[in-house]
């Protein structure tokens, strides 16, 4: 009961984060702010778990308006990311002993992405241009260097497990990075270097804007939105709104089975109604025919109550937002560079602990006399072995779900801009007014708009 016990610490803690949730719909940021703050002075957030509580802070922070507090946060995770990836491929050997949950979370590649661009807007709403400029680059570069960063993983990964002498023997092969080009980071510095003159500039991050979609379709699968920065003698007002929530890691449950006659592990779904349906299998060397759990993340969306999103200017219509960038798929595409490295982490920990618990009951079959205290023992052994089994389902679960942009051409003077959000029912849902915006010609007009159900 004790081990059992102890074991349980090691699945993700999540259910603190529906309470938190239920604010975030709701639009009361503020008392988000609070429930995260008092879970970090709680121990909620595990200090190995830091990355997700300066994320999560910076972006509740940010939905509050309280932007410099954001900023703050959001360098600090940054800065962790940073700090935590290479060493948690270091200390990945621990893990085959127990689950990933024991390491320290070094964030997703999409989480961090974003803490540089809603970094961005935020430097934007506080009329910081170099700041902004700063973030959009150093979310470009991050783009860039994904392949090498998963290169360099793999490297390590295999060093650490031949130091480790891992039993396992599964090597990690990279998978190839398919997004380099994120179109929000484009559509921000397109409009930047428009407000400080720089047309040319503007009009290659508008032609790579282009690019990101005629590219990437398995990322951006909609239309392109129609975008603009200059306006000619008139000026552009610029929507940006982030509407619902990302997606999140839920545990697919899987068993291993292996057959020493044929040299082959199968991966099999456990769970009712999937049978024996096979997930995957390899050829891997094994003296026994074992038959074990372990468990992966997957990504599951979150459906958004939001259809349309309307902007209104004086109390007049003038247009509708359009989908610039769905979260969900970003965050699906830059995952499943990390995910056959998560898989293999899984199956190499699996047999790891199916051989050790096999030794374990092998053993105690010659030292137990007792048959009962023998099988006893035996089944304390599988219970223990399934329970400290469990899938690391860390994530962000305040990141938008999607971000929809507006770019209107109106004359320049001061107004109340009004955006709207509509519900799938067609009734309105959010108004979000702002009296007496002044509009610029030649400037950045940015009004940002949130609405996270």
């Amino acid at each position: 009961m004790l081990l059992v016990t102890g074991c349980s610490m090691l699945a993700t803690r999540k259910n603190f984060y529906e309470p938190i949730t239920a604010d975030l719909v709701s639009g009361d940021f503020a008392a988000a702010v609070r429930k995260i703050e008092a879970a970090r002075k709680s121990n909620t957030y595990a200090e190995r778990d830091r990355f997700l509580y300066f994320l999560d802070a910076g972006l509740a922070y940010s939905y509050a308006s309280q932007l410099e507090q954001s900023n703050e946060k959001m360098s600090l995770a940054e800065a962790a990311a940073e700090e935590l990836f290479t060493r948690s491929i270091s200390r990945a050997a621990v893990s085959l002993l127990l689950n990933d949950n024991v390491l320290e979370y070094a964030g997703e590649d999409y989480e961090v992405l974003y803490a540089n661009l809603l970094k961005a807007v935020n430097y934007l709403q506080l009329g910081s241009f170099d700041d902004a400029f700063v973030e959009i680059r150093r979310a470009n570069l991050k783009l860039e260097l994904l392949g090498q960063k998963y290169a360099k993983a793999a490297e390590e990964l295999q060093q650490t497990s031949a130091k480790h002498k891992d039993k396992a023997g599964l090597a990690y092969n990279v998978e190839g990075i398919r997004f380099q080009n994120d179109a929000f980071a484009r559509y921000l510095s397109m409009h930047m270097y428009a407000a400080e003159g720089l047309y040319d500039d503007a009009r290659i991050d508008y032609e790579q804007f282009g690019q990101a979609f005629a590219t990437q379709p398995h990322v951006y699968d909609f239309p392109r939105p129609d975008v603009r920065y200059d306006g000619g003698s008139q000026a552009i007002l610029s929507i940006t709104a982030l509407v619902g929530l990302s997606p999140v890691k839920e545990a697919l449950n899987l068993r291993i089975r292996t057959d020493k006659d044929l040299d082959l592990v199968q991966i099999l779904y456990d769970g009712s109604g999937q049978g024996d349906e096979e997930y995957g299998h390899f050829s891997l060397p094994v003296d026994e025919d074992y038959y074990f759990k372990f468990a992966i993340p997957v990504m599951v969306d979150r459906p958004s109550s939001i259809r349309r999103v309307l902007v209104r200017v004086d109390g007049d219509l003038i247009g509708e937002l359009q989908l610039l960038e769905d979260v969900g798929a970003v965050a699906r595409e830059t995952f499943a560079a990390r995910k056959s490295l998560v898989y293999v982490r899984s199956v190499a920990r699996a047999i790891a602990k199916g051989l050790a618990a096999h030794e374990l009951k092998q053993k105690a079959d010659k030292q137990i006399k007792s048959g009962f205290l023998g099988w006893l023992t035996k089944a304390a052994i599988d219970v223990s072995t399934d329970v400290i089994e469990n899938a690391d389902l860390r994530c962000s679960r305040l990141l938008p779900g999607r971000i929809l942009v507006g770019d209107f051409a109106i004359e320049p003077g001061t107004y109340a801009i009004t955006v709207e959000t509509v519900g799938m029912n067609g009734a309105t849902q959010d108004v979000l007014t702002l009296p007496d915006v002044q509009i610029r010609r030649g400037d950045f007009n940015l009004v940002r708009a949130v609405a996270l159900h």
